[in-house]
Protein backbone atom coordinates (compact mmCIF):
# COMPACT_ATOMS: atom_id res chain seq x y z
CA UNK A 1 0.00 0.00 0.00
CA UNK A 2 2.84 2.31 0.90
CA UNK A 3 4.26 1.21 -2.42
CA UNK A 4 1.76 2.62 -4.37
CA UNK A 5 0.90 6.12 -2.94
CA UNK A 6 4.69 7.01 -2.22
CA UNK A 7 4.77 9.47 -4.89
CA UNK A 8 2.05 11.68 -3.74
CA UNK A 9 2.23 10.53 -0.05
CA UNK A 10 4.31 14.18 0.89
CA UNK A 11 1.87 16.56 -1.02
CA UNK A 12 -1.33 14.03 0.46
CA UNK A 13 0.29 14.89 4.34
CA UNK A 14 0.54 19.07 3.64
CA UNK A 15 -3.00 18.93 2.19
CA UNK A 16 -4.70 17.22 4.12
CA UNK A 17 -3.08 18.55 7.94
CA UNK A 18 -3.47 22.01 6.47
CA UNK A 19 0.36 22.03 6.82
CA UNK A 20 0.79 21.18 10.48
CA UNK A 21 3.11 18.58 9.45
CA UNK A 22 6.03 20.84 8.98
CA UNK A 23 5.09 22.34 12.60
CA UNK A 24 4.72 19.01 14.23
CA UNK A 25 7.82 17.94 12.71
CA UNK A 26 9.90 20.90 13.73
CA UNK A 27 8.81 20.69 17.13
CA UNK A 28 9.95 17.37 17.03
CA UNK A 29 13.48 18.66 15.86
CA UNK A 30 13.68 21.46 18.06
CA UNK A 31 13.59 18.96 21.14
CA UNK A 32 16.84 17.23 20.60
CA UNK A 33 19.95 18.17 22.45
CA UNK A 34 21.52 20.76 20.55
CA UNK A 35 24.89 20.54 22.46
CA UNK A 36 26.34 17.06 21.25
CA UNK A 37 27.35 15.51 18.41
CA UNK A 38 23.93 12.84 17.32
CA UNK A 39 23.65 9.69 15.95
CA UNK A 40 20.02 9.57 14.74
CA UNK A 41 17.76 6.55 13.66
CA UNK A 42 14.78 7.35 12.16
CA UNK A 43 12.00 4.88 11.90
CA UNK A 44 9.54 4.49 9.17
CA UNK A 45 11.11 7.27 7.89
CA UNK A 46 8.99 7.23 4.23
CA UNK A 47 9.54 10.12 2.24
CA UNK A 48 11.59 11.89 4.78
CA UNK A 49 9.84 15.03 5.65
CA UNK A 50 10.69 14.82 9.01
CA UNK A 51 14.13 13.09 8.46
CA UNK A 52 14.97 16.24 6.43
CA UNK A 53 13.91 18.45 8.93
CA UNK A 54 16.02 17.03 11.80
CA UNK A 55 18.62 17.23 9.78
CA UNK A 56 18.35 20.91 8.65
CA UNK A 57 17.59 22.03 12.53
CA UNK A 58 20.28 20.23 13.83
CA UNK A 59 23.71 20.31 12.30
CA UNK A 60 24.80 18.70 15.38
CA UNK A 61 23.90 15.55 13.37
CA UNK A 62 26.63 14.01 12.16
CA UNK A 63 25.14 10.40 11.46
CA UNK A 64 21.73 9.63 10.20
CA UNK A 65 20.01 6.49 9.06
CA UNK A 66 16.67 6.64 7.86
CA UNK A 67 14.65 2.92 7.55
CA UNK A 68 11.46 2.45 6.11
CA UNK A 69 9.87 -0.99 4.59
CA UNK A 70 8.90 0.43 1.31
CA UNK A 71 10.94 0.43 -1.19
CA UNK A 72 9.17 3.18 -2.93
CA UNK A 73 9.29 5.53 -0.14
CA UNK A 74 12.68 4.92 0.23
CA UNK A 75 13.46 5.98 -3.57
CA UNK A 76 11.27 8.84 -2.71
CA UNK A 77 13.32 9.88 0.16
CA UNK A 78 16.42 9.22 -1.35
CA UNK A 79 15.56 12.36 -4.16
CA UNK A 80 14.87 14.77 -1.19
CA UNK A 81 17.92 14.05 0.74
CA UNK A 82 20.43 14.28 -2.37
CA UNK A 83 18.09 17.95 -2.64
CA UNK A 84 19.52 19.37 0.06
CA UNK A 85 22.65 17.75 0.44
CA UNK A 86 22.88 15.88 2.85
CA UNK A 87 23.37 12.30 1.38
CA UNK A 88 27.09 12.33 2.89
CA UNK A 89 25.37 12.55 6.68
CA UNK A 90 22.42 9.43 5.76
CA UNK A 91 22.43 6.45 4.83
CA UNK A 92 19.20 4.73 4.08
CA UNK A 93 17.92 0.98 4.86
CA UNK A 94 15.23 -1.12 3.43
CA UNK A 95 13.72 -3.27 6.88
CA UNK A 96 11.24 -3.40 9.33
CA UNK A 97 11.31 -1.14 12.44
CA UNK A 98 10.18 -3.90 14.37
CA UNK A 99 12.91 -6.01 13.99
CA UNK A 100 16.33 -3.61 12.16
CA UNK A 101 18.98 -5.80 12.65
CA UNK A 102 21.02 -2.39 13.76
CA UNK A 103 23.37 -2.99 16.89
CA UNK A 104 22.43 -2.69 20.25
CA UNK A 105 23.03 0.80 21.47
CA UNK A 106 24.01 2.52 18.78
CA UNK A 107 21.85 5.52 18.52
CA UNK A 108 21.69 8.65 20.67
CA UNK A 109 18.54 9.39 19.14
CA UNK A 110 15.47 6.98 17.72
CA UNK A 111 12.70 8.86 15.91
CA UNK A 112 9.53 8.06 14.39
CA UNK A 113 7.06 10.00 12.74
CA UNK A 114 3.09 8.94 12.64
CA UNK A 115 4.41 5.13 11.43
CA UNK A 116 4.30 2.98 14.84
CA UNK A 117 0.14 2.82 14.39
CA UNK A 118 1.21 0.92 11.26
CA UNK A 119 3.39 -1.36 12.58
CA UNK A 120 2.39 -5.34 13.45
CA UNK A 121 3.70 -5.46 16.86
CA UNK A 122 3.51 -2.01 18.18
CA UNK A 123 4.93 -3.40 21.58
CA UNK A 124 7.68 -5.14 19.88
CA UNK A 125 8.63 -1.85 17.91
CA UNK A 126 8.82 -0.23 21.41
CA UNK A 127 11.13 -2.84 22.54
CA UNK A 128 13.42 -2.40 19.73
CA UNK A 129 13.73 1.08 19.86
CA UNK A 130 14.66 0.89 23.28
CA UNK A 131 17.33 -2.01 22.06
CA UNK A 132 19.18 0.18 19.67
CA UNK A 133 19.69 3.20 21.72
CA UNK A 134 22.74 4.04 23.66
CA UNK A 135 21.79 4.06 27.81
CA UNK A 136 20.63 8.21 27.90
CA UNK A 137 19.52 8.17 24.71
CA UNK A 138 16.23 9.35 24.15
CA UNK A 139 13.22 8.46 21.62
CA UNK A 140 10.46 10.99 20.05
CA UNK A 141 7.25 9.69 18.32
CA UNK A 142 4.79 11.40 16.49
CA UNK A 143 1.15 9.85 16.32
CA UNK A 144 -1.66 10.98 15.27
CA UNK A 145 -4.14 10.36 18.37
CA UNK A 146 -7.92 11.74 19.31
CA UNK A 147 -8.86 15.27 20.70
CA UNK A 148 -9.92 15.00 24.46
CA UNK A 149 -12.63 17.18 23.77
CA UNK A 150 -15.77 15.78 22.56
CA UNK A 151 -17.03 18.45 20.11
CA UNK A 152 -13.81 18.73 18.57
CA UNK A 153 -13.41 15.03 18.76
CA UNK A 154 -16.87 14.57 16.74
CA UNK A 155 -15.57 17.01 13.95
CA UNK A 156 -12.20 15.57 13.67
CA UNK A 157 -13.83 11.96 13.09
CA UNK A 158 -16.05 13.11 10.28
CA UNK A 159 -12.97 15.04 8.71
CA UNK A 160 -11.34 11.32 8.95
CA UNK A 161 -14.14 9.50 7.69
CA UNK A 162 -15.16 11.64 4.94
CA UNK A 163 -13.10 14.01 3.95
CA UNK A 164 -9.96 12.34 3.88
CA UNK A 165 -11.04 9.66 1.70
CA UNK A 166 -12.50 11.38 -0.72
CA UNK A 167 -9.38 14.17 -0.98
CA UNK A 168 -6.80 10.66 -0.84
CA UNK A 169 -8.35 9.26 -3.70
CA UNK A 170 -8.52 12.53 -5.84
CA UNK A 171 -5.04 13.00 -5.04
CA UNK A 172 -3.45 9.25 -5.09
CA UNK A 173 -5.86 7.38 -6.93
CA UNK A 174 -5.65 4.53 -4.25
CA UNK A 175 -9.05 5.08 -2.23
CA UNK A 176 -8.37 1.70 0.18
CA UNK A 177 -5.29 4.16 1.26
CA UNK A 178 -6.73 6.44 2.88
CA UNK A 179 -9.62 4.89 4.49
CA UNK A 180 -7.16 2.79 6.15
CA UNK A 181 -5.71 6.03 7.71
CA UNK A 182 -8.64 6.70 9.04
CA UNK A 183 -9.69 3.31 10.87
CA UNK A 184 -5.49 2.99 11.94
CA UNK A 185 -6.20 6.06 13.75
CA UNK A 186 -9.61 5.66 15.52
CA UNK A 187 -7.91 2.11 16.36
CA UNK A 188 -4.88 2.96 18.12
CA UNK A 189 -3.80 3.08 22.10
CA UNK A 190 -4.87 6.19 23.90
CA UNK A 191 -2.36 8.01 25.15
CA UNK A 192 -2.09 7.23 28.52
CA UNK A 193 -1.83 3.73 27.43
CA UNK A 194 0.88 4.33 24.74
CA UNK A 195 2.71 5.50 27.72
CA UNK A 196 2.56 3.10 29.50
CA UNK A 197 3.57 0.45 26.72
CA UNK A 198 6.55 2.72 26.44
CA UNK A 199 7.11 2.17 30.63
CA UNK A 200 7.09 -1.43 29.98
CA UNK A 201 9.19 -1.70 27.05
CA UNK A 202 11.71 0.33 29.86
CA UNK A 203 11.79 3.34 28.84
CA UNK A 204 11.62 6.18 31.58
CA UNK A 205 10.63 10.22 31.97
CA UNK A 206 7.51 9.11 29.27
CA UNK A 207 5.89 12.32 28.44
CA UNK A 208 3.16 12.57 25.84
CA UNK A 209 2.49 16.40 24.80
CA UNK A 210 -0.55 17.19 22.97
CA UNK A 211 0.01 19.48 19.23
CA UNK A 212 -2.77 20.82 17.40
CA UNK A 213 -5.85 20.46 19.91
CA UNK A 214 -4.97 16.94 20.37
CA UNK A 215 -5.12 15.34 16.68
CA UNK A 216 -1.31 14.44 17.36
CA UNK A 217 0.89 13.71 20.40
CA UNK A 218 4.52 13.44 20.38
CA UNK A 219 5.83 11.06 22.75
CA UNK A 220 9.48 11.14 24.47
CA UNK A 221 10.75 8.39 26.64
CA UNK A 222 14.68 7.84 28.18
CA UNK A 223 16.46 4.74 28.05
CA UNK A 224 17.85 4.95 31.58
CA UNK A 225 21.80 5.05 32.21
CA UNK A 226 23.13 1.64 33.21
CA UNK A 227 23.91 1.48 37.13
CA UNK A 228 27.79 1.23 38.21
CA UNK A 229 29.18 -2.21 37.66
CA UNK A 230 26.22 -2.71 35.22
CA UNK A 231 27.56 -3.71 31.50
CA UNK A 232 26.32 -4.08 28.05
CA UNK A 233 25.94 -7.12 26.19
CA UNK A 234 29.26 -7.75 24.62
CA UNK A 235 31.55 -5.90 26.92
Amino acid sequence: MFDRIAPTYSLLNHILSFGRDFSWHRTLADALDKDRELKVLDLATGAGDLLTSLLRRNPNITQAVGLDISENMLTVCRKKIAGYKFAGRVTLVHTDAACTGLPDESFDVVTMGFGIRNTANVFKTLTEIHRVLKPGGTAFILEFSLPPNRILRRIYLVYLRYFVPLVGCLISRDRTAYRYLNKTIESFCRTEDFCGLMRKAGFSQVRAEPLTFGVVSLYNGTKPQRAAGQFARGD
